[in-house]
């Protein structure tokens, strides 16, 4: 039977002659720049087989490959297996870059298709200037898969909602005119954006378009003179109209948004290229000045307020009473032989759809036993996954959708023996946790000055791993949240008190075992001095850390006290909601080491 991803090669590559391309690229992303995208957008899916959120394909003539990060090498192996798609390990000594690769198989005046829409415009850019230099042409105004995905799905066409004031803190009117003034700053008088969690948190909207990220896909226009939300009309209720145009939104429908740039002139136009597509940039830049940075909006979107840092220390109350439950349950059940990798996730649903203000799980559980353990976004089926038995390593990453909050949450347990090697490991995993989580630093650090901290116990035994320390997280918004992040690689965005991030370092032993903790953490003021401000984090996730694979002499005297103090909080704050029983299950895994 022929493979079904070179069947579609085939579709695709039929589409590029046609066109006059030798060459295709389709990256992961939707005419939003988003992470996780509706099924609409899912082409590079579609095309290849290969299920992970991050990857980019392309295609020649004669040949094909798919590049992506560390988190996807194992999976992405087994999926392209069989295939003509060649993988390519992403950021890895020795790995050419997808232009690199593409200026080995193209000559001169060749040209190179790309769907406009869907490509970021800074990333557009510089593959143009790129190709531009080897006599190859980057041809932007074609969407192949309009013509050979036969049976693509709709655009989703959920119902917009209204997200109160007393979870986001802020009404909507005044996120308009703060984006506004900062916009002005830089001498912009108007702001387009794209990205949906972003419009979300600017419009006090959400939805259900985009699985596990409760957005709307729309796009935005605000300046002085208009604010405007492009979104499909007959999604917006009479109650979300009313509330929007008493905010000073005009509703205009998704489907004229393409064609409102060209009614613009002579504005000066904050937008960040790396979240807007390449054709809405070519569309706006024609008629005005456009301003180039870190999208204004975002930064302020970064910053909780007050009412949105009391609702993740809420939140995180309801999710710790969950896990408690979930790590109750599992360690009755292992030995019964009736836990698998997906009946784990389907648990954790359940307990956290028992909390209040649960909405959904904020990104797919991945449930890792033994060897899935070292595969960073394993994600198990119900036909195709592990039981877990009662030895080894299980690594759990999980998280929930709150009115009040996002979480997000990694535990490794020993669910049975495990050998020396494993426990070494496990205690370097925490010692670098604690080590970030115990972490002062001046006003004016960026994340990639603090990530070694997380790193420095497994760099003195020659280990390391290839993704990043932490992300932010959205306030019920996407999981995944920037501008900020603390990982190796340079991110001008500085710490600011209000942001938060995640902490989560991790081993990997390839066909063996994955150890990975994290902790999601608030950005605070730790003290002023003569030489400035200092921040710290506060630590947000209150779940117990399995203690029992802890090798206590490589522990230092202050990793001890800082994992007893938060083992003496989680169980100060979870017990008052808890059983007898489970209480006293909770006092035993938070005993002082």
């Amino acid at each position: 039977m022929e493979n079904q991803t070179n069947k579609r090669l085939a579709l695709l590559r039929g589409y590029m002659r046609e066109k006059g391309l030798q060459a295709f690229i389709v990256p992961s992303t939707d005419a939003h720049m988003s992470e996780y995208i509706p099924e609409y957008w899912e082409a590079r899916r579609w095309l290849s087989g290969f299920t992970g959120s991050a990857g980019t394909v392309a295609v020649t003539h004669d040949r094909a490959g798919l590049w992506t990060d560390s988190r996807y090498f194992l999976q992405a192996g087994d999926e392209l297996s069989g295939s003509d798609i060649v993988l390519f390990k992403d950021r890895l000594p020795g790995t050419a870059s997808i232009a690199e690769w593409i200026k080995c198989e193209l000559n001169d005046g060749d040209h190179i298709g790309i769907d406009g829409n869907v490509f970021s415009a800074r990333e557009a850019l510089t593959l143009e200037a790129e190709f531009k230099q080897e006599n190859i042409k980057l041809v932007s105004a074609c969407d192949p898969f309009e013509e050979i995905w036969r049976d693509r799905p709709a655009l989703p066409r959920n119902p917009v909602s209204l997200y109160a004031v007393e979870f986001a803190g802020e009404a909507a009117c005044r996120k308009i005119e703060r984006v506004l003034a900062e916009a002005e700053k830089d001498e912009a008088n108007a702001v387009w954006i794209s990205t949906l969690d972003t419009i979300a948190w600017l419009f006090n909207i959400r939805g259900n378009d985009v699985p596990y990220n409760p957005v709307v896909v729309a796009h935005a226009f605000v300046s002085r003179d208009e604010r405007i939300l492009f979104v499909d009309t007959d999604k917006v209720t009479l109650t979300v109209a009313e509330y929007l145009e008493k905010e000073g939104v005009r509703v205009v429908d998704y489907r004229r948004a393409a064609d409102f740039p060209a009614k613009i002139c002579n504005l000066s136009v904050c937008l960040d290229s790396s979240k807007l597509s390449f054709n809405f940039y070519n569309a706006i830049s024609a008629r005005n000045w456009v301003i180039d940075k870190l999208s204004v909006a975002d930064r302020l979107k970064s910053v909780k307020n007050g009412v949105e840092m009391e609702g993740f220390r809420r939140c995180m109350i309801a999710d710790g009473i969950a896990l408690t439950r979930f790590f109750r349950w599992l360690e009755k059940a292992v030995p019964e032989g009736i836990v698998t990798e997906h009946s784990i996730g389907l648990k954790l649903k359940e307990l956290r759809g028992g909390q209040a203000n649960f909405a959904a799980e904020s990104f797919p559980t991945i449930a890792g036993y033994a060897a899935n353990g070292a595969v960073n976004h394993y994600h198990p089926h119900a036909g195709n996954c592990l039981t877990v038995r009662p030895e080894g390593f299980l690594l759990i990453d999980s998280g929930g959708q709150y009115l009040d909050g996002t979480t997000d949450v990694t535990r490794t347990v020993a669910v049975g023996s495990v050998t020396d090697d494993m426990k070494k490991d496990y205690t370097l995993v925490l010692k670098g946790m604690i080590g970030l989580s115990r972490a002062v630093f001046p006003a004016g650090t960026r994340g990639s000055q603090i990530d070694m901290l997380a790193r420095q116990p497994m760099w003195r035994y020659g280990v390391n791993y290839l993704h990043g320390t932490g992300h932010g997280v959205g306030h019920f918004l996407n999981v995944h949240e920037g501008p900020q992040s603390i990982r190796p690689e340079e991110n001008p965005v500085t710490m600011l008190p209000g942001m938060v991030v995640t902490n989560e370092p991790g081993i990997y032993r390839d066909h063996r075992y994955g150890v990975r903790i994290e902790n999601m953490m608030l950005t605070t003021l730790a003290m002023t001095t003569g030489y400035g401000e200092f921040y710290r984090f506060e630590t947000l996730t209150l779940c117990p850390v399995d203690t029992t694979p802890v090798i206590r002499e490589m522990m230092t005297d202050e990793e001890i006290t800082w994992l007893n103090e938060y083992h003496k909080t989680v169980y100060e704050r979870l017990s008052p909601f808890l059983s007898d029983e489970e209480r006293d299950w909770l006092g035993r895994k938070t005993a002082a080491l």
